[in-house]
């Protein structure tokens, strides 16, 4: 005896990655922003944005970590401040913000920056000043110089990064805290400045500043093209005017620290 019966279908895909979003002429559009909706992205950065005691700890335990690593030339130590990666959160959150033209947010992740870049800064010099700092340690030295594959690793990492944000894969965060890792370069330019070994100091920003931007582009590019934006039509003209001089303006800045790299490795 044989029986059949019909083979079941696929279940039909939920539309958990399309939202709806009104268009200029009062009509509402679909858009594709990954797996997660625009409200649980943005309450995940949002909290990146602010300044809390917890951030504040995770910035001075990760610079302690990172120095210690340097010193003691140490990769596995300096990882695992790479994965702490508090300075990664309010760069991404600086970029959504720019993308959805959220002035408020954009203020917050700014402050939540530069008080996370002061505080690496000021304990790193402390440290510079107090240990014995030899520029001839590997992973110092290794972080007073760049090129133009660390531009690209950067780019390349923080569309990985954001990709895995609108996914909502932490997972995936790993890799991106350690490729393009803020604070290991901004503790060398801190120690370097301690120890006055100002000739080292300047690769070593030019570093930082690599990081800094190509994540910011890549972010800001990346949310863009995944059609993350605001739910109303006049905050999307907002929004995209926005998003253009953001992208104008990291571009410029990656323009002008292409050009200094090139100089100071005597291409131009």
């Amino acid at each position: 005896v044989e029986a059949s019966i019909p083979r079941p279908e696929k279940p039909k895909k939920e539309d958990d990655d399309v939202e709806v979003v009104e268009n200029g002429n009062g009509k509402e559009e679909n858009s594709n922003i990954g797996r997660i909706s625009r409200e649980e992205l943005y309450a995940g950065m949002d909290g990146n944005a602010n300044i809390t005691s917890v951030y504040l700890v995770l910035v001075v335990l990760s610079s302690i970590v990172a120095s210690i690593g340097i010193l003691k030339d140490n990769v596995a130590i300096i990882i695992g401040a790479m994965v702490i990666a508090p300075l990664l959160g309010p760069n991404m959150a600086l970029a959504l913000g720019t993308t959805l033209g959220d002035t408020e947010l954009i203020g917050r992740a700014l402050k939540t920056n530069l008080a996370g870049i002061a505080a690496t800064l000021v304990l790193s010099i402390v440290v510079g000043m107090v240990f014995a700092v030899d520029p001839a340690i590997g992973e110092l030295s290794s972080r007073t110089q760049v090129g133009l594959g660390d531009i690209a690793l950067a780019l390349a990492a923080g569309v990985a990064g954001t990709l895995s944000f609108t996914k909502g894969l932490p997972s995936a965060l790993i890799g991106v805290m350690v490729a393009v890792a803020l604070l290991p370069p901004t503790v060398t330019v801190g120690m370097l400045l301690g120890s006055n070994n100002m000739a080292l100091v300047p690769g070593a920003v030019q570093l930082v500043m690599v990081n800094i931007i190509c994540v910011n582009l890549a972010a800001v590019t990346t949310f863009f093209f995944k059609g993350v934006r605001p739910r109303t039509w006049w905050e999307t003209k907002k929004a995209q005017k926005a998003t253009r001089i953001a992208i104008i303006i990291w571009s410029g800045l990656l323009i002008i620290l292409i050009a200094a790299i090139l100089r100071s490795q005597g291409y131009i």
